[in-house]
């Protein structure tokens, strides 16, 4: 049986060390010395994961529970695994002092290092750089294995850690591939700045509208369709406009697409009103007639029970308008002309559309990976915030003030209210810079955080405003980025929280 401390030692020594190959070897050999059954529960931990999903626990709760360490490591990675099964059963009338209880019993057995580890995987702040692709290298070398086949039967298997008892003990990874019914984690988009480098980089490419609705995934076996989420969730029975949709179409599938409400115009609703409609358990007949879904597929994965993500963007493209109604397919464009795509590109924003998806023709489905081959377009919104406090970094970033907290200038009161957090768009010079300057700006601080004299004004650019119960105000900066600080505005000047409301109303109108 693997003692934790094992695994918060190894924690440790990846967070520690910059270096990719050094990552790759300590989690390797960590995750060389664990049984058949500990490997699904420790691999995502290594990434900072749990694999019950978030316990939904704050920091308040887990500090009372931590008491005095335990003298020496008894804690085994199972022991850990079941309490957290526990605590995610804990549901109801007197569950709080039942968390309590668990908790204080759970911390009572750790170590220092282990109670340090705990808390921060639980609270998901255990950030040390071991991202997908360092985990599936290290998989792929504790296994001996290509690290191609693994990353492979990953995106078939839906993660990595249903993989990892197979690669590590002989399972054989011709289990996975891609299959009906068995959803797999969808291709990702990186960012490009216009339509211009779009084609610089793709040639005649494959343009797409890109609708900021719930992506899904479509599997359909004869009369029977099921949807999953991009988190690979089964949504089916909340979603019955998807199944309806698909009820004509007479080929066995497995499609990629949006499902978005739409106003009776035809312009979206906010992305948050959409996700309305996946908060429930089963189909609510009321919240279906109030707010309906549309659905719009973009890309097909398999046909006729024959796989076809190795083939290009443009084949899969003809597949997709062959096989499904035309009213149910994401309105494209194929072109290397800057005039008509920037037109194409125009006319999607005017319909209220996040902008466009730019894709190489011969660029296969890359299941779960951010391929070089799709590239996204829109046009974001700025505000300019003040920073009121900032994160220490972890991995790469150790040592250095990394996340920075973003608020909005209340006129009423003179103070600031925070509406989230980012650690995006920060390049080495900044982070250098900003922990220099930040630092002098401290008034006061605890384990995570330094709470800064607010003073310095950054431009962010974000998606959207959305409501959170999380922060004061109500609202929140979906995901926000640096786009650079200000320092030719005075902190009086930054954007207030009256006109981030504003922006939130104008969407839900």
């Amino acid at each position: 049986m693997t003692l934790l401390a094992e695994l918060a030692r190894a924690s440790a020594e990846v967070a520690a060390t910059p270096s990719r190959l050094a990552k790759i070897r300590t989690i390797a050999a960590c995750l060389r010395a664990l049984a058949p059954d500990e490997a699904e529960i420790a691999l995502p931990w290594l990434s900072g994961d749990l694999r019950q999903g978030k316990l939904t626990l704050g920091y308040a709760i887990l500090r009372s529970a931590m008491g005095d360490p335990a003298a020496g490591p008894t804690l085994t990675v199972t022991d850990v695994d079941a309490a957290f099964e526990r605590l995610k059963g804990l549901k109801g009338k007197g569950s709080a002092g039942q968390r309590a209880e668990q908790l204080e019993h759970l911390f009572s057995k750790a170590t220092a290092q282990e109670q340090d580890f705990l808390l921060r995987l639980i609270v998901g702040e255990l950030r040390q750089g071991a991202l997908e692709g360092v985990m599936l290298e290290a998989l792929a070398a504790a296994a001996d294995l290509p690290p191609a086949e693994v990353r492979r039967a990953a995106t078939f298997a839906g993660g990595i850690a249903q993989v990892a008892r197979a690669a590590l003990h002989g399972g054989g990874l011709e289990q996975f591939s891609i299959r009906l019914m068995q959803p797999v984690l969808p291709m990702l988009a990186q960012p490009a700045e216009d339509v211009a480098s779009a084609l610089a980089d793709l040639g005649t490419a494959l343009f797409e509208w890109k609708l900021d609705g719930a992506r899904i995934q479509v599997h359909k076996a004869g009369e029977e369709v099921r949807v999953f989420t991009r988190n690979l969730n089964d949504v089916t029975s909340r979603v019955p406009e998807v199944v309806s949709a698909l009820k004509e179409v007479q080929a066995d599938l497995i499609l990629d697409g949006e499902a978005i409400a739409l106003r009776g115009d035809g312009r979206p609703h906010p992305f948050q009103v959409t996700m309305r409609r996946f908060g429930r358990k089963t189909d609510d007949e009321a919240q279906r007639r109030a707010l309906p879904l549309s659905v719009f597929f973009f890309d097909c994965l398999l046909r006729k029970g024959e796989p076809i993500v190795d083939r290009g963007a443009r084949e899969r493209h003809d597949i997709l308008r062959q096989v499904l109604p035309a009213a149910i397919v994401t309105p494209s464009l194929i072109t290397d002309d800057a005039a008509k795509a920037s037109a194409f590109y125009e006319d999607a924003l005017a319909r209220g559309h996040e902008g466009l998806m730019a894709k190489a023709l011969d660029a296969p489905y890359e299941a779960g990976r951010r391929g070089a081959g799709w590239l996204k377009l829109k046009r974001a919104k700025t505000l300019d915030l003040v920073v009121i406090g900032v994160e220490w970094g972890s991995g790469r970033r150790k040592g250095w003030l990394s996340n920075l907290h973003l608020g909005a200038r209340d006129p009423h009161t003179g103070g600031f209210v925070m509406l989230g957090k980012t650690f995006k768009g920060l390049t080495d010079q900044i982070l250098e810079w900003q922990t220099r300057e930040l630092l002098a700006r401290e008034v006061k601080r605890d384990e995570w955080t330094v709470y800064v004299r607010p003073e310095l004004v950054v431009e962010i650019a974000f998606n959207d405003v959305q409501s959170s119960s999380q922060y004061p105000g109500g609202m929140a900066l979906r995901f926000a980025r640096l786009k650079g600080y200000r320092p030719d505005k005075r902190a009086d000047e930054a954007d207030t929280i009256d006109t981030v409301r504003k922006i939130f109303e104008a969407q839900l109108r």
